[in-house]
């Protein structure tokens, strides 16, 4: 023997079981496992994995005191000799295709599965353990060889890609000059214009898609911004009425002057999005505080009903926040409690989707639009939700500027059967050159109640520039009540009961539960339409005609193409606000009132109007849905119908309504699709003065109090059933003579009813 080699000591050709429990081989450490990956080595199932299995049984059966027993180098290299002539046991085919369809389904069975398959083939635990441990790692190798063919084939496409271009470019010819051209020759700046011009191309394509949504048809067929637009001299038969342009010059009015709007609408970057959760959580947290925090932080108000926020020790509350109130805003800050007939789930589920919470809140928020989803929430449900949205908020009048946000919602449980949902503004991180509104922490916190009820704290905080407000909504602006949360609160609870409404028992005459559902459905949508275009919102260019000072009355036009729900041709929109000296409350029952309304209503002719049908949606009578029949000596109005839905609230008051064919609305009736049924809603938006009177009384509409209404008439008209054809002066000159004796006819009836 060489000088210096070593001989092992009893290193039989067995595996060897280690006190640790784990099995070695040939003298390795007993640290080895079979079951492990053997790199550079690859050998079948049959002759490596079945040898070892066998080794292993048949050294387990030896004592201990032989594994372990050291002799000379002869005696072991003896002993070794018998041991390397052992006869292995193969696996029987029976038995190979039991494991198979047992490793399918149960890639690693346990120790109570493996003796229960010992037994059914008559074999070791062992023999059953050391044989998945190889079939896993035969497997795992297989995939891997897999993963990697994938990968060589995918490189050399990749590679035959970029030969390709390669080519392409040492061909390419410069554009100006026809010359050759290759990378190498583009200056550093040229190369960074490409970069440019290809970011503002996604841009532009980005932007034309969000557009779309509200336009109805791709933008690519406006002129691109970088595209200077030739001037045109303006048609003044066809897009303005006594020097005032009307917005429909020959392609005009069909953005309403959004373009502004959608430039400005963006998805967070990804280095804001860790500074958007973190602040998400910070208002989360203030939200719930505000909820359930008394005096000194909230202060009761003069009418005895609302809570006012004391500034000051806000500030010493809550010393974080999205920074100091801009120069020249104001601060909005209230709290409102209810009971609403909706449970906590839905609630959330409501407010968490865009589309249904602008649906809900219709009569304020005008539009609305979620940017991306941070956070989808955690088991199933709205719990850890996170949404970067924009919202316009409105009050139904073209004297009020809508308030525009940019902003994170942001949803959590807080125990059972309480959740939050909260909005914070995300100006900071992008500021606008025009910012009006900016919301701090506010939002709701609901709470589940017996019978399906929830309880609900709305808190609503916001700072703001209201300078452009007109003086004749000043009061009820500042007062708070135009946005606040005594107004969410109670649109709220109003549209809830109307839900549960949906889902009574039908008492449509001679109709069904469909027909119910069908008719209330048609009447949101015109409820829906209505508020979406009423307000002062930057998608409507509103043009003033008439009047002195607040009575002035403002037109605006529309092109209405392919739109179902809508008639096809030229719409013209015409609104005004005025002041009235009696309580709203007053003024909605003598609107909604079929009795009195040929005294206002100039195109019923002085008829009878007759209620055909009935739908109460609501505890207050004033809540409802009706079908209403002009009996006038008018033949060409004896086919036509008006569909009417009229609501009211603590803070707001509606009348809407639409005429609607008798064919049309019988297919309403009888549970048909009303999407279908084209409307052009008209109707009146009745609002407290903002007064201390005209916001107390029993139903906070100052049915007893000394104070005022203001009040929004809209119309529209179908001027003309041709897209394309031009707006004559006659038809601006006939709707503005129609609105304004409506006004005369509604102050002169009510002068007289007024004691």
């Amino acid at each position: 023997m060489p000088a210096g080699m070593m001989i092992p000591a009893r290193n039989t050709a067995s595996s060897m079981i280690g006190r640790n429990g784990n099995v070695g081989i040939f003298g390795s450490p007993a640290s080895l496992v079979l079951g492990q990956e053997l790199q550079g080595i690859e050998m079948g199932e049959n002759e490596y994995g079945r040898m070892r299995e066998t080794e292993e049984f048949e050294s387990g059966t030896k004592s201990s005191s032989e594994n372990h027993e050291v002799g000379s180098g002869d005696d072991q290299l003896n002993n070794q000799r018998p041991n390397k002539k052992k006869r292995y046991h193969r696996h029987t085919q029976h038995q190979i295709q039991q494991m198979e369809a047992f490793f399918k389904e149960c890639p690693h069975p346990d120790d109570k599965q493996r003796k229960e398959l010992s037994r059914e083939l008559n074999l070791e635990p062992l023999q059953v353990k050391f044989w998945f441990q190889n079939k896993r790692t035969q497997m795992k190798t297989h995939h891997e060889r897999h993963e990697n063919t994938q990968l060589r084939t995918e490189n050399e496409k990749l590679r035959a890609d970029n030969m390709r271009y390669r080519e392409a470019l040492s061909n390419a010819t410069c554009p100006n000059c026809g010359g050759p051209t290759a990378i190498g020759e583009m200056s550093f700046d040229e190369h960074h214009l490409r970069l440019e011009n290809a970011r503002l191309r996604e841009e532009i394509d980005r932007i034309s898609a969000i557009a779309a949504k509200y336009v109805g048809k791709p933008v690519s067929n406006y002129p691109l911004l970088s595209t200077p637009i030739p001037s045109r001299p303006l048609e003044i038969g066809m897009g303005s009425y006594g020097g005032h342009d009307l917005g429909l010059g020959p392609g005009g009015g069909d953005m309403f002057g959004a373009a502004d709007l959608l430039r400005t609408i963006s998805a967070p970057s990804e280095a804001d999005k860790p500074v958007i959760i973190e602040l998400a959580v910070a208002a989360m947290e203030e939200l719930v505080r505000m909820a359930q925090m008394g005096e000194p932080l909230w202060m009761t108000g003069v009418d005895g009903s609302t809570n006012e926020l004391n500034e000051e020790e806000y500030v010493r509350s809550f010393p974080r926040g999205i920074g100091p109130k801009p120069s020249g805003f104001s601060c909005e800050a209230s709290r409102a409690t209810a009971v609403v007939i909706m449970n906590h789930i839905s609630l959330v589920e409501m407010l968490m989707d865009v589309n249904q919470w602008s649906t809900i809140f219709t009569g304020i928020v005008s539009r609305a639009m979620t940017l991306e989803v941070l956070s989808t929430g955690v088991a199933g449900n709205y719990n850890g939700a996170l949404q970067v949205m924009t919202s316009e908020l409105q009050v139904p009048s073209p004297l009020v500027p809508t308030r525009e946000s940019y902003f994170v919602r942001y949803c959590k449980q807080h125990g059972e059967g309480t959740w939050a949902v909260v909005d914070v503004s995300l100006d900071n991180l992008r500021p606008a050159p025009a910012l009006r509104c900016r919301r701090r922490p506010s939002g709701c916190l609901i709470q589940e109640m017996p019978n399906g009820y929830s309880k609900v704290t709305w808190v609503e905080h916001v700072e703001v520039d209201d300078r452009g407000v007109h003086s004749l909504y000043n009061q009820l602006v500042s007062s708070g009540h135009a946005f606040g949360a005594k107004r969410w609160i109670a649109t709220l609870d109003r549209q809830c009961e109307r839900l549960a409404s949906a889902m009574a028992t039908s008492i449509i005459p001679n109709g069904d539960a469909g027909g119910r559902k069908s008719m209330l459905k048609l009447a949101e949508r015109m409820v829906m339409s209505f508020c979406g275009g009423v307000s002062a919102s930057t998608t409507h260019t509103w043009t003033t005609l008439s009047g002195t000072g607040a009575d002035d009355v403002r037109v605006m036009t529309r092109k209405s193409v392919d739109d179902p729900g809508r008639p096809s041709g030229i719409v013209l929109s015409a609104a005004t606000s005025f002041w009235l000296p009696l309580p709203p409350n007053r003024v909605f029952h003598f609107l909604r009132d079929e009795n009195s309304r040929n005294e206002w209503d100039i195109l019923s002719n002085g008829g009878v109007v007759q209620e055909m049908a009935h739908i109460a949606n609501g505890r207050d009578t004033g809540n409802c849905v009706s079908l209403l029949r002009v009996n006038s000596a008018n033949s060409s109005q004896s086919n036509m119908l008006i569909l009417q839905e009229s609501s009211t609230d603590q803070t707001a008051s509606f009348v809407i309504y639409a005429p609607v064919d008798i064919v049309s609305i019988n297919v309403v009736l009888n549970g048909g699709d009303p999407d279908y049924v084209a409307l052009l809603p008209s109707g009146f938006a009745i609002l407290p003065d903002g007064s201390t009177a005209s916001s107390g009384g029993a139903n906070g509409a100052g049915e007893h109090g000394s104070g005022g209404s203001l009040l929004t008439v809209a119309f529209q008209i179908l001027v003309d059933s041709v897209p394309t054809a031009k707006l004559s002066l006659g038809s601006v000159a006939t709707v503005n003579n129609l609105i304004a004796c409506t006004v005369e006819r509604i102050k002169a009836s009510l002068s007289c009813d007024n004691p």
